[in-house]
């Protein structure tokens, strides 16, 4: 991550990390101004982003259901720092599908970071 829109800035941050999400805010050329779950933003290369749709379990653990509902069976406890993929996300539910390793099922919304409020994601 740089403090610019180009290769003569600073790196102030490496991601170590594969699969963490990120919001993209602007686009300038071929750099994209990011933000991510713990509030850091900066300048990143087009190329070094993915195009599916990531989460972060962030404050607590999040219970994976193998349905959309409270009373569903449990698929996984997922802890704070599990990544994973969006894999949908219907309007007006609370509910999306989503996968982590082996695992996949639903996770509430608000359980994770990864999604702007009201957003669809269609698998």
């Amino acid at each position: 991550m740089r403090a610019g829109p180009g290769a003569r800035y600073r790196i102030d941050w490496v991601y170590r990390r594969r699969d963490l999400p990120v919001e993209i805010e602007r686009e300038f050329d071929v750099w994209r101004w990011v933000g991510d779950a713990d509030g850091v933003h900066g300048w990143v290369h087009q190329a070094t982003l993915m195009g599916r749709r990531g989460f972060i379990v962030q404050k607590s653990d999040a219970t994976l259901r193998s349905d959309a509902t409270d009373s569903a069976s449990a698929v996984a406890i997922l802890k704070p720092g599990v990544v994973g993929r969006i894999r949908s996300c219907a309007a007006g539910s609370d509910w999306c599908n989503v996968s982590t390793g082996s695992y996949r099922g639903y996770l509430r919304r608000s359980q994770f970071w990864g999604l702007l409020p009201g957003e669809v994601i269609n698998p």
